[in-house]
């Protein structure tokens, strides 16, 4: 048999011509529209001349060349193949190489012929010695050869003759009759039948149609599990001529091998003929073939699909329930791509590919490699609703890890899809989020992504959402708020067409709103939103702007542009780094577009003589008599005209931040360590506008100018050094260098400092110049993300929530030659080399962070967390226990249990005890950080909370003390910087930072900050030199609130309640206490004035152990200490003189009945709740007996009777009772 034409059945000249047409037929059945020319025993000159003729009909295509050799001798050694003369009187050579040179590339060969390994082997020595004609011939050049050089055909009559071609152009019919001769079926089943199989090859709901499905799906399957990656790819999903003859070869080489003859391919195949996914064809191809009989009687009769699919997806079901990125991948793989093309198992196979995804990117990685994404494209044009949230998903997973897609789906269309859903009611506000992200990363960086989005109506579609979600007074998905903003954003960046629609659009006061939204996310988008708006230099709008007719637009543009700087105004002082950051950015691009207004505001005010920004500034504020940037608590931007004194304090610029907006950590990608997603410190290169001329430009009012110039000083000054370096980088743009003074303090190292307090003209402290930008983005890690989870447990603050990626904190020490010049970098003159140096937003690279990680499964490590919470708040409960029943012995010089000298050069401020741990932590004025292991004496760590010192560290306090606990520390200026991984040596990583006091009072020089934490509520208090208290939820990172003291005296003493969530007291410079329940309309419960002999400042306050609301222990410096309950308005019920004029500390257990208070006379004393005194400590134990300093700090262990106790000369002394130490 030939072509399935037995020869001798008719004359030789007609079987020849028949078996040509067939093969023919045959290919023309796998490549409709190819062109097929057939030549029969040809001479040299005829192939030569259908070669030329192919390859100049094909152009660059693929041309195959197939050869049937099996009326001539076998090729000779030198890969010769065997044609005739004109007369058919004898045999001549036609080397491989001339083929090669005729047909050139790209090519395929097929050689059915006795001995064809010979061509292989001669054509990749060829290829080898170089001399192939053509150079790219090696690059895709593919040969199928029928057996190797040593063998010969198979002779036998259970195969037919030209039984390599059939495998290649007939395979499942080919299949189905090797098969039956080997199956059980054989008996019972006549083997003419196999032709007469009912259906078509192409419509799977026939049985024809669905075992050519399934041979489909098992060679796929076979070649994916086999071949290497890029092989696979070459062969199988390039070109659909080449992977059906190579899914075939498979089947030649299994059915061929039976008969000891090994077919040969270049490249070559790993062996495939013993895969175990040829026994699920053979089982496929049973059930099928059982049904065969009853089909051809009776036509009409149905067929039952196979279950092939069907189990082969249970497989792959069972592999996504214990499969991961550490074990085999699912072979079943390819099986789910074919399955896409059935509607029945469209929707369950599209589920399990999610799940497949969500594992993570190398599962994205796998599935692009297998080929899905011609099929999920496709699908993208179905309007089955059931599919569209899977679908939705599935292109989340694959653009969160390849963005390159990006231009496919615009040019099918796809785009308009995803707006479509974006746009459906429907939708959960989480999927239509990934319908956002999705379009965002369409239009990232893509220009025609930004036309197709804008002409499909997306701008308009995502304001709508906006505008409604504002509207809404239920709680709108954070996820959704977030990638609306970042997509608007993305789709007018650097695009003025699009900025413009935007600006007409009120897109401003839609978006401004957003930036008191609770989540630091949503902020920082809407802030990335409104800082696209701005073009770099928004008057390049105008550049064609011809009549009047274009003056209404031009005012409204302005307008618009106003309400942005001024919503940008809002945030500067915002809670969290990630919206300061975003605030810096966007300050950056309106600085640079507006330069020329900018530096001759500056230039107007500056002094030559003078190396401080800061003495002009006052003078900034005074522009048209308006200008002052301080606002009263929360409100719109005040300008108040004459009190300007208010604006510089003692080297820190206070800025108006009617904070709506700010507050717990969720770390920030402002870190040194930078993700894949992060680019913080990665320089823009696309400069989409050319040289802007900013001449052009339209000054705005002046007053906003000199705001948004404090703005930027306090960006300059942030307690967040990322940020800190961004505020100087927008201040060099306009112009403004600073010069800072290295300041060597006696005994230490040099270090950069603040001036000394005498200096009347405070300078700019810390704000050098880096020689370069890239200097101080030096030092990028890699660093994960975590995914926030829907809802955070409300007792937790911090911990793994939202954004776990830490602010590391690298100190530049900058004290090279040139650190007071400019940047050499900003020195060019053109616009573009400028515009290219803009400091890059971070948050959209950020944000995409989230969708590459799970998002169907919650992570492993929570319930190792509960564990271990769970143990701790046992260990706590037992602990509480004891110290409520038992009653207190005496704490005396006895007591000490150990003594640490912190070699704090001036002394130790404050320390804290660790609940679960025998650590102490201690800071001095400095702001020095020390942690020390008391039961092993053993420093465990030691760093700079700050590179530039401010005054002193008021307060340390644990946060999240029953989880991994994060370090607060408050310095005396009101900055707040949170660490976590401080107990290890030089690994801590600042999480967050942020200024928790804004609006000082005129004139103060210190702020000498009070804070307290509240671990129920995830409130901080902090108060000061100022007239209000100011309430930050750290959840937020926000500030909620800020209470009027209600005195005109300042806050020196804060405590928040330990039981009652929302509860605080304060204690004021004159003595008077005050108790405030934030859950009350007014806010202030009640205030007295307990210390009355002498006026003197509450040094310290404190809620008195126990479920009590009222019952609170004051201390003032005269040395008395006072027992409230201020809820019974007899004042206080009990007082102790416990120190003559002298008190510098007090402490109160927070469970046990025990206080403690030091004195400057180096004396600790501790008394019950009934005011017993149960012991004094005089602090005499040093070496040399020398007078020692007063005592600074008290700490009592939260959950033993523990005292820490530090004093001036940077001793740190811990003591227990008796009961503790005999436990």
């Amino acid at each position: 048999m030939e072509c399935w034409i037995d020869p001798f059945s008719m004359a030789p000249q007609k079987a020849l011509e028949n078996i040509g047409k067939n093969l023919r037929d045959q290919y023309e059945r796998w490549q409709p529209k190819a062109r097929c020319k057939v030549e029969l025993d040809p001479t040299v000159d005829e192939v030569k001349k259908l070669c030329n003729t192919c390859r100049r009909y094909a152009k660059s295509e693929r041309v195959l060349f197939h050869y049937n050799g099996h009326g001539v001798p076998k090729p000779t050694a030198n890969g010769e193949i065997w044609l005739f003369n004109k007369s058919y009187t004898q045999y001549i050579p036609l080397p491989i190489s001339d083929l090669d040179s005729w047909l050139s590339t790209p090519s395929i060969y097929v050689f059915d012929c006795s001995a064809a390994g010979m061509i292989v082997n001669a054509f990749i020595e060829l290829l080898d010695s170089g001399t192939s004609n053509n150079p790219g011939s090696a690059r895709d050049c593919i040969l199928l050869a029928a057996c190797e050089a040593h063998e010969t055909l198979p002779q036998s009559a259970e195969f037919p003759a030209d039984v390599f071609t059939s495998c290649l152009t007939t395979p499942i019919k080919m299949a189905l009759r090797w098969f039956c001769t080997r199956s059980l079926l054989h008996e019972s089943l006549n083997c003419s039948l196999i032709d007469k199989i009912p259906g078509r090859q192409n419509d799977r709901k026939t049985l024809l149609g669905e075992l050519n499905w399934i041979f489909t799906a098992v060679t796929d399957t076979i070649a994916w599990n086999v071949l290497p990656q890029d092989l696979f790819r070459r062969l199988f999903r390039q070109d659909l001529l080449v992977a059906s003859l190579f899914r075939n070869f498979l089947l030649a080489e299994r059915i061929m091998r039976s008969a000891n003859c090994s077919p040969v391919s270049y490249p070559m195949l790993p062996p495939t003929h013993q895969h175990h996914m040829w026994d699920a064809w053979d089982m496929a191809a049973e059930i099928c073939l059982s049904q065969l009989p009853a089909l051809v009687e009776e036509p009409t009769a149905e067929f039952q699909p196979s279950p092939f699919f069907t189990e082969q997806l249970t497989a792959f079901e069972v592999w996504l329930d214990h499969g991961s990125e550490h074990k085999k991948p699912p072979e079943q793989l390819p099986i789910v791509l074919q399955v896409l093309l059935s509607q029945c198992h469209r929707f369950r196979a599209l589920v399990l590919l999610g799940r497949f995804l969500d594992m993570g990117p190398w599962a994205v990685d796998l599935a692009l490699s297998v080929g899905i994404f011609p099929y999920v494209l496709k699908l993208l044009q179905t309007t089955t609703p059931e599919l569209r949230q899977i679908l939705v998903f599935i292109w989340t997973k694959i653009l969160a890890l390849d963005k390159s897609c990006q231009v496919d789906l615009v040019k099918d269309g796809g785009h308009v899809y995803f707006i479509r859903f974006l746009n459906s009611v429907e939708a959960y506000p989480e999927q239509r989020a990934m319908a956002a992200f999705v379009l965002a990363v369409i239009v990232d960086g893509h220009r025609r992504g930004q036309e197709a989005c804008i002409e499909a109506g997306l701008i308009h579609v995502c304001l709508k959402l906006l505008h409604s979600s504002m509207q809404n007074d239920a709680q709108t998905e954070p996820l959704f708020l977030q990638w609306l903003c970042l997509c608007l954003g993305k789709l007018w960046e650097d695009f003025t067409e699009a900025q413009l629609i935007g600006l007409q659009a009120d897109a401003p006061s839609i978006c401004a709103p957003l930036l008191s939204e609770p989540q630091p996310e949503v902020r920082a988008s809407a802030v990335f939103a409104l800082a696209t708006l701005l073009d770099v230099g928004f008057d390049s709008f105008r550049d064609g702007v011809g009549g009047d007719e274009e003056c209404d637009d031009d005012e409204k543009s302005r307008a618009e542009i106003v309400v942005i700087i001024k919503s940008f105004l809002n945030v500067v002082s915002d809670g969290s780094p990630l919206v300061r950051a975003e605030v810096a950015v966007a300050l950056a691009r309106f600085a640079f577009g507006h330069k020329q207004h900018f530096k001759s505001i500056a230039a107007a005010y500056w002094k030559p003589q003078s190396n401080s920004l800061l003495n002009s500034l006052p003078l900034l504020a005074n522009i048209n008599g308006s200008g002052n940037i301080i606002s009263s608590q929360i409100g719109p931007l005040t300008r108040v005209g004459s009190d300007n004194s208010a604006v510089v304090r003692d080297g820190r610029v206070s800025t108006s931040s009617p904070l709506a907006t700010a507050g717990v950590m969720h770390g920030s990608p402002l870190s040194d360590d930078s993700s894949q997603h992060s680019d913080s410190g990665i320089l823009n290169d696309g400069i989409s506008n050319g040289v802007i001329r900013h001449s052009r430009s339209k000054p705005l009012d002046n007053a906003m100018y000199s705001q948004c110039v404090l703005a930027m000083c306090t960006l300059a000054k942030d307690p967040s050094p990322r940020i800190a370096t961004l505020g100087r980088r927008v201040l060099s743009i306009i112009g403004i260098e600073q010069v800072t003074k290295s300041v060597k303090t006696a005994g230490s190292s040099a270090r950069l400092g603040e001036p000394t307090t005498s200096s009347p003209t405070p300078s700019f402290a810390g704000l050098a110049r880096s020689s370069s930008w890239f200097d101080m983005n030096g030092g990028h890690l890699p660093l994960t993300f975590r995914t926030p989870p829907v809802s955070p447990p409300r007792q937790n603050f911090l911990t793994g929530m939202r954004r776990v990626c830490s602010l590391e904190f690298r100190p530049h020490l900058m004290n090279s030659t040139d650190s007071g010049l400019a940047d050499p970098l900003l020195g060019s003159s053109s616009g573009v080399s400028e515009r290219s140096l803009l400091p890059q937003s971070t948050i959209y690279n950020f944000s995409c962070g989230h969708f590459s990680k799970p998002l169907l499964t919650a992570s492993d490590d929570s319930e190792e967390l509960l564990a271990r919470r769970e143990d701790r708040e046992r260990f706590a409960l037992e602990r509480i226990a004891k110290c409520q029943h038992s009653s207190v012995s005496k704490l005396n010089n006895n007591s000490q249990i150990a003594s640490w000298d912190t070699r704090f050069e001036t002394g130790t401020r404050t320390a804290l005890l660790q609940p679960f741990s025998p650590i102490v932590i201690a800071a001095d004025e400095n702001e020095r950080i020390r942690v020390w292991n008391y039961k092993e004496a053993t420093l465990l760590n030691g760093f700079d909370n700050h590179d530039f010192p401010e005054k002193g560290i008021s307060k340390l306090c644990l946060l999240n003390e029953l989880d991994e606990s994060l370090l607060l520390v408050a310095s005396c200026h009101g900055n707040i910087r949170i660490w976590k991984d401080y107990t290890v040596r030089g690994k801590q990583k600042l999480v967050t930072a942020f200024s928790s006091i804004q609006g000082h009072k005129p004139g103060v020089r210190s702020l000498s900050a009070v804070v307290d934490w509240q671990q129920q509520s995830g409130y901080l208090y902090a108060s000061g030199e100022i007239s209000s208290i100011m309430l930050w939820d750290l959840d937020k990172e926000q500030l909620v609130n800020s209470i009027p003291s209600s005195s005109d005296c300042s806050v020196s003493a804060l405590a928040s309640s330990q039981v009652h969530a929302g509860q605080f007291a304060a204690g004021f410079v004159d003595g008077s206490v005050r108790l405030y329940d934030i859950r009350t309309p007014e806010m202030l419960v009640c205030a007295t004035r307990p210390h009355t002999q002498q006026v003197e400042r509450v040094v310290g306050i404190s809620f008195q152990p126990g479920l009590d609301q009222g019952k609170i222990v004051s201390a003032s410096q005269a040395g008395d200490i006072q027992f409230l309950d201020i809820r019974n308005q007899r004042g206080t019920y009990l007082t102790i003189d416990a120190h003559r004029g002298s008190l510098t500390a007090l402490a109160v257990h927070r469970h046990a009945p025990i206080i403690a208070s030091g004195s400057a006379k180096q004396l600790i004393k501790v008394f019950s709740l009934e005011g017993e005194q149960l012991g004094i400590i005089r602090n005499q134990h040093t070496f040399m007996a020398q007078k020692i300093g007063s005592v600074s700090c008290l700490a009592f262990h939260p959950y033993q009777v523990l005292l820490a106790a530090g004093a001036a000369d940077a001793c740190v002394s811990i003591y227990a009772d008796d009961n503790s130490q005999t436990r």
